[in-house]
């Protein structure tokens, strides 16, 4: 390890230090939380629990809660490693968006989603009145109710900059639902930190370059999905230093390769998803396409190979936000491009 890199290990670790409480008071039932626009109340810990959405269940087991879940659903990559062991004790309902009946089937007393089409107004497993008339306390991510609902755009778009803060209020507040607020602190400390660390990497070569977050495309024909500037990608860029090239409000909008190409970014961040449901989600692949292309390959950061990996589900709003922020940043060092 770089002598930078034990400076900046050293970093997060005082900052976590320094941030972690000793002690966070024991949650006083009834609780109730505003959700959403939405009051929500709690007359004790829950004790069978779904998560519906990865990032959902994945803060839930970060907070150790495997023993009250009763199962989870909707996972579009695979589990963090250090998450598996307690991820494989808990029931998964589908990989994909799962019945309202498989979720009932469970008896859960709690139901906690990561998108509204996971259980909102539109979605295909319930919305939030059902779980309430059948006395089934529920949660929606705070982050998600930030996007702005535009029929032009069935992702919506953001007003302003997402931020880890999001997660930290729902890190907080399913905290309090669970009565295990200790475990909420530190963890909202581990991540402060870290989200600290990468702050520090950043160098003058960095400041303020320009990325384009590619998600994945049908095909190299197709527009590319992209990750929108006042979304997580926007979020990573801005916590490295610099600016998403992109500059829509859109959450996800699709970009044609001239319109990218228009843009002529510094660094292309290119997504790798398990799901493999097109050609292009693979990292390999997007970058196979960004060397052969004969118009694409002429992009400064192809020339420069300034084209990095990371995970694309950290292009979403969620703890994996930082993961991937983390992996760019690993890349950049190697690029010179921070510390």
């Amino acid at each position: 390890m770089s002598s930078t890199r034990v400076l900046t290990a050293t970093l997060a670790m005082a900052l976590c230090a320094n941030a972690t409480p000793t002690f966070a008071a024991s949650t006083t039932y009834p609780l109730t939380i505003e959700n959403c626009g939405v009051s929500v109340t709690f007359d004790k810990a829950p004790e069978r629990a779904v998560a519906l959405g990865q990032n959902s269940a994945e803060i839930m087991l970060l907070l150790g809660l495997e023993d009250r879940m009763v199962g989870t659903a909707f996972w579009p990559t695979k589990v963090l490693p250090e998450l598996q062991e307690a991820s494989d004790s808990v029931k998964l309902l589908s990989v994909e968006t799962p019945s309202l009946e498989s979720v009932l089937a469970e008896d859960p007393d709690f139901v906690s989603a990561q998108l509204p089409i996971l259980m909102g107004p539109d979605s295909k497993v319930a919305q939030r009145e059902d779980f309430d008339r059948l006395g089934i306390g529920n949660y929606l991510a705070p982050g998600i109710c930030a996007v702005t609902n535009d029929t032009k755009d069935a992702y919506g778009s953001r007003d302003y900059l997402w931020s880890m803060d999001y997660v930290y209020q729902e890190i907080d507040e399913l905290a309090q639902i669970f009565d295990v607020q200790d475990r909420g602190q530190s963890l909202i400390a581990e991540f402060k930190a870290r989200e600290a660390a990468l702050r520090a990497r950043v160098g003058t070569e960095a400041a303020d370059l320009s990325y384009v977050f590619w998600f994945s495309s049908p095909s190299p024909a197709d527009d590319a999905y992209l990750g929108g500037k006042n979304g997580a990608s926007g979020f990573i860029a801005d916590l490295l230093g610099g600016h998403n090239a992109i500059d829509t409000e859109a959450e996800w909008p699709t970009v044609s390769w001239e319109g990218i190409m228009a843009t002529n970014p510094d660094v292309i961040v290119v997504g790798e998803s398990d799901r493999n449901r097109w050609e292009l989600d693979r990292a390999e692949n997007k970058i196979a396409f960004l060397n052969s292309d004969p118009a694409v390959s002429q992009l400064d950061a192809v020339k420069k190979g300034r084209v990095v990996m990371m995970q694309a589900s950290a292009m979403n709003p969620t703890i994996r936000t930082i993961y991937g922020a983390e992996e760019v940043a690993d890349q950049l060092e190697k690029l010179g491009l921070a510390k």
